[in-house]
């Protein structure tokens, strides 16, 4: 930002400003080799829309437990960041392999409101403070009938089970 462009206060509103404030800029998109994305703005105004408050966060200030409070915040860090995009190529390279050999993919139910197939070992989920939920178990069974209709089906929401359906796949 130019001090001529805007002058004296905005630049200097603009050198308090800190780490995730929310602006409004108005100028003019230009090419730039130099810029990280190969673009700058050369910025007219500024205008202040709201401070930031308790940033940056840290694990060891805040602790686990606001951090998951404070998810999109949390994202933004290098290690969440690399844990995600670990994730995603590693679920990029499962779906590549089963879609090469012709597997359609299927999204099974991973809520159920009881137990399937005689399951004794539930994952209960508080469900809108009304009910309580449980994480399926029985993704097999949904994709039996899948397999009927389409043929070879995987699915992402199933934990993984070596009793029927060996075609199927979990991620």
């Amino acid at each position: 930002m130019s001090k001529a462009a805007v002058g004296a206060d905005v630049f200097r509103q603009a050198d308090h400003l800190g780490q995730e404030t929310a602006i409004r800029i108005r100028g003019l998109v230009r090419a730039d080799a130099r810029a990280p994305g190969g673009y700058e703005i050369d910025v007219a105004n500024l205008e202040l829309v709201g401070p930031s408050q308790d940033y940056p966060i840290t694990p060891k200030e805040h602790g686990v437990e606001y951090l998951l409070d404070h998810r999109h915040l949390w994202l933004r860090t290098e290690r969440q960041q690399a844990i995600l995009r670990v994730r995603h190529e590693v679920i990029d390279c499962i779906r590549t392999f089963f879609n090469e050999r012709g597997f359609v993919l299927v999204d099974t139910p991973i809520l159920t409101p009881a137990a399937c197939e005689g399951t004794t070992t539930l994952f209960p989920v508080p469900y809108f403070d009304t009910a309580t939920a449980f994480l399926t178990q029985s993704g097999q069974l949904y994709n039996e009938a899948n397999a009927m209709a389409l043929g070879r089906v995987c699915t992402a929401s199933a934990p993984r089970s070596g009793r029927r359906n060996r075609r199927r796949a979990a991620t």
